[in-house]
């Protein structure tokens, strides 16, 4: 493989597509001499002769034609390739954001919003998944940052964290359960009635089992679903008693209402994770100021 310049390819290229040697030197801002010996150079390399050279004109030998047939598409992917990051770094670029259904409704909208203004020609990837996979997503790669409900044990030791909003869990029930309101009930109580909670791909179902655990309690649900909103509807109907981020009922308690505790449900956090070891693009490190910001 001959070891050639990529600059002696941009003069050749230059030269061939103006077939004018001063020109092309106007064009790359050096000076005539400099394209001329360049040229020498790349066809003593080649061991070719690229341009046929007269007092008048200049022309391409077939074999320059060849040459050029390959070095034209090349420049031109060279070109888009820098105007698609000059683009990114004006526009924002692409950001990957892992969040779970519940976040992203209940909490994400607003900042995806305002980012979407500010660069309306940002591409925004948002993947739907619990918090436990989105700390899979964010260790392979596959996200740039995550929103989750922390604490969560798969969080890797090369996460920087920025804690944005706490929260408490809750039991709620309609009015199937009437009798149960204005009572402060114990977990061992609750589980006289049926459980309704996330699945077990959840931070939120393995932090209820534990805290069911320290009281030496074996929780048993009798529903375990993906979604909280679902699990608000079949509370709402009078399945069963849900578990669910009081966030997710601050503006709709339509037929349902909150039970009391004897426990304290200790306080959680919504957190936004990203990878301190991989660099961010100019969309995720726009996108993670607004959490900075905010929390100030």
């Amino acid at each position: 493989m001959i070891d050639i310049n990529y600059e002696l390819y941009k003069v050749f290229y230059h030269v061939a597509s103006t077939l004018n040697f001063s020109e092309a030197s106007k064009q790359l801002f050096i000076s005539q001499s400099a394209v001329s010996q360049s040229i020498k150079t790349l066809e003593r390399k080649l061991d070719q002769t690229l341009f046929i050279r007269s007092t008048k004109k200049v022309q391409l030998t077939p074999e320059g034609e060849i040459l050029m047939r390959h070095i034209e598409p090349a420049m031109h992917l060279i070109r888009k390739g820098e105007a698609q990051l000059l683009d990114a770094a004006s526009t924002g670029g692409q950001i990957r954001i892992g969040a779970s259904d519940t976040i992203c409704r209940y909490f994400l909208i607003p900042y995806l919003e305002r980012f979407h203004r500010t660069f309306p020609n940002a591409h925004i990837k948002v993947v739907n998944q619990t918090s436990v996979k989105c700390a899979e997503l964010l260790k392979n790669g596959l996200v740039d940052l995550i929103v989750v409900n922390t604490p969560n044990n798969y969080l890797g030791n090369h996460t920087s964290t920025i804690k944005i909003r706490k929260f408490h869990d809750v039991f709620i029930a309609s009015e199937s359960y009437q009798e149960l309101k204005g009572k402060k009930l114990s977990f061992r109580q609750l589980l006289k009635y049926p459980i309704l909670m996330l699945d077990k791909n959840s931070t939120t179902n393995e932090f209820l089992h534990r805290l069911f655990q320290q009281h030496q309690l074996d929780l048993v649900p009798e529903v375990e679903l993906t979604s909280n909103d679902l699990l608000i509807d079949l509370a709402r109907i009078g399945l069963g008693i849900a578990f669910i981020p009081d966030y997710c009922i601050s503006g709709d308690t339509d037929g349902i209402y909150v039970l009391e505790t004897k426990e304290t449900l200790p306080e959680r956090e919504l957190a936004v994770v990203y990878n301190e070891h991989l660099p961010l693009s100019h969309a995720s490190r726009e996108f993670l100021s607004y959490f900075r910001t905010d929390t100030d």
